[in-house]
């Protein structure tokens, strides 16, 4: 069975094209919504997925209907296949029902761990220049040493947490946790 997807990515668009398109393909029931691609929320998507059984074919009218991003693509394509449902994108005439298709598809997947492994390998080469340089990652602390000493003195003068963490402009869990780090390393 041909099950189509059709989305646009606002109320003010017309999903005809789609519809006309995946009719004249053969679909049998079409799932229509009007959602960002880059939701990970389409309840319709969803309803398309749930409703297809094995052997049938999800079909779209270009593959940026399905997906925002090759990664998104691979990922709801490999589901796809996982759940032994073909797919095929009417435009770009691609599909899983081919073994050029899937080919292509691989190629696809091949190119989209290729780009996360560069983006992977820049980043710690960038976080690692910053190290070198004397960069410090993350947050900086809401406390430093002399503010926890103080606070120690005032919890210790019988001022009340909640009454130290206000006067330290942090909450209670903060104070608490900073309070906690001092005595580690005190006894190491």
């Amino acid at each position: 069975m041909l099950i189509g997807y059709a989305r646009v990515s606002t109320v003010d668009q017309d999903l005809a094209l789609q519809r006309d398109a995946l009719r004249q393909a053969g679909c049998e029931r079409i799932f229509e919504e009007a959602a960002s691609g880059a939701k990970e929320n389409r309840p319709e998507l969803a309803k398309a997925l749930d409703h297809m059984r094995k052997g049938d074919t999800l079909v779209v009218w270009k593959l940026d209907r399905l997906a925002r991003s090759m990664k998104q693509l691979i990922e709801t394509v490999g589901q796809l296949e996982a759940a032994g449902v073909k797919f095929r994108s009417i435009t770009e005439n691609l599909g899983t029902d081919s073994a050029g298709g899937r080919f292509v598809f691989h190629v696809f997947g091949a190119l989209a761990e290729f780009e996360r492994s560069l983006i992977r390998e820049r980043t710690n080469a960038g976080l690692k220049a910053a190290r070198a340089r004397g960069r410090k990652g993350g947050r900086p602390k809401s406390m430093t040493a002399e503010d926890v000493r103080a606070a120690e003195t005032l919890l210790n003068g019988n001022v009340g947490p909640t009454a130290v963490a206000k006067r330290m402009g942090v909450s209670r869990a903060t104070l608490y946790r900073h309070l906690k780090q001092a005595d580690a390393a005190s006894q190491s």
